[in-house]
């Protein structure tokens, strides 16, 4: 119910509009690193002390090809930037398809994956690394591809995997080989019980999914908040490489002390002025946010 009416709310052009007027930017500026490349990398260099970062350029579902390659020509510029400061060993990027040309009308898995070939470019020529990011079951097997399709030039492509999908561990078991670099998250889409576990049996799959990422050749990429399944992470990674993931804002405490303590613990840092979509899935995911956002809406009303 949570995840519906925030999506719903994301399609509302009043909801947005009263978003952007500035109104919530308090809460905005804790998930959202900012809106150009001094922002996110100003964010990126203070967390690199002692933490890794993946920075996202927010965009998704891009319909026009002036867009796509605009969101290219961003992540090349921002890449350029995170070799010449010296953050290479420390910060990557992370895409999403549709911001690339995966939702446009014509030819679209062929622009998109040459649009994410020329980032992986960027990315090897600054001596980072890319992941690319998974959104709604719909896109599952196609971005899948893409991620093969890149591999074979850029091995060091990392793929991301939602616990929530009846799917997921057969894609582990796929996933799992020599040098493959797997995010592993619960999911923050509205799904269809049909594709999809729901409450408990997500984490369930999650801890599933985890064990055959731990049992196999690659890095497991362990993207949650959940004290639990950090736990969990932590004593099935013993003795072996792994990251843990967390986005920016969300337990910012705990970030500190897992590093302090140290794992590898990586930011997912966002930003860029396409925010909106994603400010609404992480109010969907923290229910406290989400009663400070609708107390906020009343006040307004």
């Amino acid at each position: 119910m949570l995840r519906s009416t925030l999506h719903a709310a994301a399609r509302s052009r009043t909801v947005r509009a009263l978003v952007e007027s500035g109104a919530f930017d308090p809460l905005v500026d804790r998930f959202v690193a900012g809106t150009d490349d001094d922002a996110v990398l100003a964010v990126a260099r203070h967390l690199a002390t002692d933490r890794l970062v993946t920075i996202d350029h927010l965009g998704e579902d891009t319909t026009d090809r002036a867009q796509a390659d605009t969101i290219v020509a961003a992540y090349v510029g921002l890449l350029r930037r995170i070799g010449d400061e010296g953050l290479a060993g420390r910060v990557e990027v992370s895409v999403k398809l549709s911001a690339l040309g995966q939702s446009l009308p014509a030819d679209a898995d062929k622009v998109a994956l040459d649009s994410a070939r020329q980032v992986c470019e960027a990315a090897a020529a600054a001596g980072t690394t890319v992941t690319v990011d998974m959104e709604d079951h719909t896109l599952t097997d196609r971005t899948l591809q893409a991620v093969r399709d890149l591999r074979v030039d850029f091995p060091w492509v990392g793929a991301v995997l939602q616990s929530q999908l009846r799917r997921t561990e057969a894609d582990c078991r796929d996933l799992a080989g020599p040098g493959s670099r797997v995010r592993l998250c619960k999911g923050a889409y509205a799904e269809p019980s049909s594709v999809a576990f729901e409450r408990r049996e997500v984490d369930l799959s999650y801890v599933r999914c985890l064990t055959v990422l731990m049992d196999g050749e690659g890095l497991p990429m362990v993207a949650t908040h959940d004290p639990r399944l950090v736990q969990i992470a932590r004593f099935l990674g013993r003795g072996r490489p792994y990251e843990v993931q967390m986005l920016h804002g969300i337990r910012p405490d705990a970030q500190v002390a897992l590093a302090a303590e140290g794992e590898a613990l990586r930011v997912y840092l966002p930003y860029g002025t396409e925010w909106f979509g994603y400010f609404m899935r992480r109010l969907g995911e923290r229910p406290a946010n989400l009663l400070f956002f609708a107390r906020s809406l009343l006040s307004r009303g």
